[in-house]
């Protein structure tokens, strides 16, 4: 059976407060234990006002205390915001005080310019991505390689254990950069779900080079799913995320997740109609057969190793059953209870 992941945005939703946003992602981290999920990561939005999660290592601390057995990760750090050497070293820290449950998920930015300008102002001419990626896996083996130019710099605390190491990415480059340095893959169809990502993934698994981090390769695919026990019900729930996919692709969208009761009032225009198609190829929506059924059929297509979905549905109950039910069908109670 595949393991499945869930990567979590800690959506606000509308009547609620990103306080709120935060606990429900705690419940949500608990309840994805208990069910069997093998990972649950949080992602990284900046001035994005309808989801809460911008800072993941911090909320990865609280959910790793919350948690007992469950691989709390970033679904990702964006790297060219920070420092290579201060992201290795939370990590450590991270890794130090809840060892091997700790997965390091990195990206390039996609956030507005003025959010990579006030993370960086006055800091001076920055290191290229594919620098950025050297350094950092440089800090976190202690490679004591005397080309780096920070080669007698030790990234502490020093520990025994490394976070596992997940390249995210949509084309080519970052596939590369992946096989290159030997670590994991997640391919995000939820942003790209086109026929090219199964060649860019096959591409990563032939230049796979085995590293500290890996010795083969493994990929998962990441992708929105909307659950619910029959076909009309998830197709409403979808409806609200359809409007959340516009509101936050516009010029001023509101700082909520909108409720399904907002979304089948408002409904979209013409205009948006076509974007709203575009948009559902980024998600599996129905029953947990139908999701089952459609995500191994998406894990076939790319040889995946995991899947991770992305419950980012409006209303935390929603979120709740939708892992629940997909959860039986996969039977992942199953497969915990087989791995303890």
């Amino acid at each position: 059976m595949i393991p499945l992941n869930i990567l979590d945005y800690s959506p606000v939703d509308e009547g609620y407060d990103p306080r709120v946003a935060l606990l429900q992602t705690t419940e949500l981290a608990k309840r994805a234990e208990d069910l069997g999920y093998k990972r649950f990561w949080v992602s990284e939005h900046h001035h994005v006002l309808s989801v809460a999660g911008s800072n993941p290592e911090m909320l990865m601390m609280h959910l790793a205390t919350s948690t007992n057995r469950i691989r709390i990760g970033s679904g990702g750090i964006m790297l060219p915001h920070y420092s290579a050497y201060k992201v290795a070293e939370s990590f450590r820290i991270l890794e130090a005080l809840h060892p091997e449950r700790i997965d390091l998920g990195i990206g390039r930015s996609p956030s507005y310019r003025m959010v990579n300008k006030a993370m960086n102002e006055n800091k001076g001419r920055r290191p290229s991505y594919e620098q950025q990626v050297e350094d950092l896996y440089k800090f976190l083996t202690d490679d004591p390689s005397e080309n780096h130019r920070f080669h007698k710099l030790i990234a502490t605390p020093s520990i025994n254990t490394t976070p596992e190491i997940w390249t995210l990415g949509t084309g080519g480059g970052s596939a590369k950069i992946a096989a290159k340095n030997g670590t994991s893959y997640a391919f995000a169809y939820f942003t790209m779900p086109f026929d090219t990502g199964i060649e860019i993934v096959a591409n990563y698994r032939r230049e796979f080079q085995p590293s500290p981090f890996l010795k083969k390769p493994k990929v998962t695919i990441a992708v929105f799913a909307v659950v619910a026990e029959t076909t009309e019900e998830a197709e409403e729930i979808a409806k609200a995320l359809d409007l959340w996919l516009l509101f936050v692709e516009s010029a001023n969208p509101p700082p909520y997740y909108p409720s399904i009761r907002t979304a089948k009032k408002r409904g979209v225009t013409a205009a948006e109609q076509h974007k709203v198609t575009e948009n559902r190829k980024r998600m599996i929506v129905g029953t947990p057969q139908h999701v089952k059924a459609t995500i191994e059929r998406l894990a076939e297509l790319y040889q995946a190793d995991e899947i991770t979905v992305i419950p980012n549905v409006a209303g935390i109950h929603n979120r709740m059953k939708g892992i629940e039910l997909l959860a039986e069908a996969f039977d992942l109670m199953a497969s915990k209870d087989g791995d303890s």
